[in-house]
């Protein structure tokens, strides 16, 4: 049973994976079974085995993104590094992830998902409260150490800190790669960095 359920995850990860690469050369409305059948190389009958239809591909595939995120998060809190710098490497990880990869916008900004079935918007605002929780204990570090500033709650900054990713995302998704995502995220960074830090608002 164990061995069962590991290749159906196995089977489940490739085809979300098959996913993501159609909706990163077509876009969301290319994706479809057949398609993912023909990438991932099964019969589309394959496909209906683990999945119903297109919109539980969907859901499988904002499982994945969730799922990198959070191993993201996870690998940077365990770090002994400062909170300051864990926050840093959070946000450079987001670039990365959403510039390797522009299916990951297309898929969330998408009509499937913003517009889309509640069940779909409640776990993208499930991805979003991970992000805002993850960013939530790296702030918490840097307030109990005296690095982040403790006068603005901890959820306020992890917000902010999502503001910082979420519209340029969108732009850059818009502008088909051609707004600076990379550039944007670095001035970002640095305005960030002056409002949050604990030594800039003491010698205010």
């Amino acid at each position: 049973m164990v061995k069962k359920r590991f290749k159906t995850a196995i089977r489940h990860e490739q085809i979300a994976e098959a996913a993501l690469d159609i909706v990163r050369s077509d876009g969301v409305k290319g994706l479809n079974v057949a398609a993912v059948a023909k990438r991932v190389g099964f019969v589309p009958s394959a496909v209906y085995r683990h999945f119903k239809n297109k919109s539980e591909i969907v859901d499988a595939v904002l499982d994945l993104i969730r799922t990198r995120l959070n191993k993201n998060y996870h690998d940077v809190i365990q770090s002994d590094l400062e909170p300051v710098e864990k926050l840093n490497i959070v946000l450079n990880r987001h670039v990365e992830l959403i510039g390797g990869n522009n299916a990951i916008p297309r898929i969330i900004f998408s009509e499937e998902v913003i517009g889309g079935m509640p069940e779909k918007q409640q776990q993208l605002y499930g991805i979003i409260q991970d992000v805002i929780q993850n960013v939530s204990l790296i702030v918490e570090e840097g307030q109990k150490k005296g690095s982040i500033r403790k006068d603005i709650p901890a959820e306020n900054i992890a917000v902010s800190f999502l503001g910082m990713i979420q519209p340029a995302a969108i732009i850059w998704n818009l502008s088909e790669g051609e707004f600076d995502l990379v550039q944007h995220s670095k001035n970002a960074w640095m305005l960030f960095l002056d409002a949050i830090r604990e030594s800039v608002r003491k010698n205010e």
